[in-house]
């Protein structure tokens, strides 16, 4: 086999690494609103399940996190298939990640505008969502984009669980033609590739967001 003949494989491992990139990233962002903002409650309750979960999921490798899920959850009658396993324990470890950006975002916003809400007698949900969020996001968005590279890095131990990734067509087609070099260059490429896209799309985003929140400011000066 010649290198430009290991390419379909590789692109077909390429495909299903950005999908399941992609889907853990959103869902794991999700999870990281709802446990950050979850954290900083007054609802011991929530707050004690939200530091429990982030606890869990930070303190514990992904490779554990992955396993218990595929091999050891069906022994209680929990199973999923490998692909929604991968997802799922990506974006939970995102998610435990992402929370605590989300925590210290929103514990940044200075505490004049809190009492400035109160004052105003606005409620702690029309403060969260229209006062502290809005600026908070922005701050976000470069940590959230580190982790978005990171979980991207991350995708290459769903192959563990025999998900077809690039990292798994990469050790398949390592095996079956000897040549290490040619094949992890190129797998090192395509993740490098992936990763610029990632890069790309987060600070796409970021630049949307600060643009939006400067947009007020210009047109009132």
């Amino acid at each position: 086999m010649t290198w430009i003949q290991y390419l379909a494989p590789l692109l077909k491992g390429a495909q299903i690494t950005i999908v399941i990139s992609l889907a853990s990233i959103a869902l794991g962002g999700i999870i990281a609103f709802v446990a950050g903002i979850a954290r900083i409650s007054s609802n011991p309750i929530l707050s004690g399940i939200a530091f429990t979960y982030i606890a869990l999921f930070r303190g514990t490798p992904l490779l554990v996190q992955l396993f218990w899920f595929y091999y050891a959850l069906p022994l209680i009658g929990i199973s999923f298939d490998p692909i929604t396993t991968g997802i799922m324990t990506l974006s939970l470890l995102t998610g435990a990640f992402g929370a605590e950006v989300v925590r210290g975002a929103l514990l940044a916003v200075p505490p004049a505008q809190h009492e400035a809400a109160r004052a105003l007698n606005f409620s702690k949900s029309y403060t969260l969502w229209h006062i502290s969020m809005p600026q908070a996001i922005i701050e976000m968005m470069p940590a959230f984009g580190n982790l978005a590279i990171q979980n991207l890095k991350d995708t290459a131990l769903v192959s563990l669980i025999s998900i077809a990734d690039l990292t798994f067509q990469a050790q398949s087609l390592r095996n079956i033609t000897l040549d290490s070099a040619t094949v992890y260059t190129l797998t090192l490429l395509g993740y490098f590739i992936i990763a610029l896209f990632l890069m790309f799309i987060m600070r796409f985003i970021e630049m949307k967001l600060r643009r939006g929140a400067a947009f007020p400011r210009d047109a009132h000066s």
